[in-house]
C-alpha cells in the first residue's frame, strides 16, 4: 500500500520540479526578466518585421514575449515568439 503512494509522490515532485525549470523563475518559458519600460512597442515590432518583407497580421504578449503572426512574400504563414527587447525571433512555426 505504501509503495504506490510513495511512487505517486515521487512522480509529482519530479514533474513539479521540471515544470518550474521549464517555466523559469519569473513564470515564462524563456526566463526573460526585462522591465516593461525596456520592451520594444507593439508598433516597433510590427515595423521591424514589415521592413523584413512580412505582412504582420497580429502581435500579442504571451509568456513574457511577443507572439507574432506574419505572412511572407510567398504566402507562407509563420508564428514566432519574439524577444521583447531585441525583437529577435526565439522560436518559429510555419503553417502551409
Amino acid at each position: 500500500m505504501r509503495k504506490p503512494i510513495l511512487l505517486s509522490v515521487l512522480v509529482l515532485i519530479l514533474f513539479g520540479s521540471a515544470g518550474a525549470v521549464f517555466a523559469g523563475e519569473n513564470g515564462n518559458r524563456y526566463n526573460i526578466d526585462a522591465p516593461r519600460d525596456q520592451w520594444m512597442s507593439v508598433a516597433r515590432i510590427a515595423e521591424k518585421y514589415e521592413a523584413r518583407g512580412y505582412d504582420v497580421r497580429e502581435v500579442e504578449i504571451d509568456d513574457g514575449v511577443y507572439e507574432i503572426s506574419v505572412v511572407d512574400a510567398n504566402g507562407m504563414r509563420m508564428e514566432a515568439d519574439v524577444h521583447p527587447v531585441t525583437g529577435e525571433i526565439l522560436t518559429r512555426d510555419f503553417d502551409d
